[in-house]
């Protein structure tokens, strides 16, 4: 197998750390042509944070650590779970301090009890969903919450094909699907979608009337998304709930709250 491509390759990371290469099954930061699913992801886990101040967190397949960081800012303890060798290398190495510690572990089998559980873009990547968010479930002490995330295949997948084609996905949900897995586990469920906002809905504006078809004649194309997508930041995404008018088929993203 030949070795990935420089620009995929982590950059500038700490002395001691050994940079993580993308391969599709995880987001990093760190990787400028990665930004936007990086802030993507970060936007919900400063969200949750929020959340889940004082609390004892558990980050489930927490892959390069950084969201268990963005956790850490507010939560009183926070424990960093996945499996693989190289990613929980890497999170010890770079994201442990007091309060902040990395167990190299399978979802299945993880058993510390917690206050929350984040389980983030994760569940679109397992066979058995039901006994992950029973496994979730159970983490939970009385009176705990579960936070689970996953892509809406409708914004996710080309337009017409019925997934997207990622080979790390066992399985894609729409909005209703993903509330109905939730609502067969958990008692209470709410449902949130994440969508563009600023520079982001204004690119979307700038496609719709044209962009798109504009730049590959200019030669604009390597030059200015060589700018563009390392300047966006988790500004350029909003989470919202249906109560406030979010129409869930056109999300990026769907967030669970989650109670028993």
């Amino acid at each position: 197998m030949s070795a990935p491509a420089a620009e995929h390759v982590q950059r500038n990371q700490p002395l001691g750390v050994p940079p993580l290469a993308l391969t599709g099954e995880r987001t990093l930061p760190d990787v400028p042509a990665e930004n936007y699913w990086f802030q993507r992801h970060l936007v919900v886990y400063r969200w949750i944070a929020r959340r889940c101040a004082g609390l004892e967190v558990v980050d489930l397949a927490c892959g390069e650590g950084y969201g268990t960081a963005a956790l850490a800012e507010r939560a009183a303890r926070v424990v960093g779970v996945d499996a693989n060798p190289e990613a929980h290398e890497h999170a010890r190495l770079r994201y442990s301090r007091p309060g902040v510690r990395f167990v190299r572990d399978l979802v299945e089998s993880f058993a510390d009890p917690c206050d929350a559980v984040v389980f983030l873009q994760t569940i679109e990547h397992v066979e058995n969903p039901c006994a992950i968010l029973e496994r979730v479930r159970a983490l939970l002490r009385p009176g705990g919450m579960a936070y689970v995330s996953t892509p809406n295949v409708l914004t996710l997948a080309p337009p017409g094909a019925d997934r997207s084609g990622n080979p790390w996905h066992v399985h894609e949900y729409r909005a209703d699907e993903f509330r109905a897995l939730c609502a067969g586990v958990f008692g209470r469920v709410e449902l949130l979608g994440l969508f563009h906002a600023r520079m982001l809905r204004a690119h979307e504006f700038a496609i719709s009337a044209g962009w798109d078809a504009l730049h590959p004649r200019l030669g604009l194309t390597r030059s200015f998304y060589d700018r563009f997508v390392p300047a966006i930041s988790t500004g350029d995404f909003a989470l919202r709930t249906e109560a406030e008018g979010a129409d869930l088929e056109r999300a990026l993203d769907f967030v669970a709250v989650l109670r028993p």
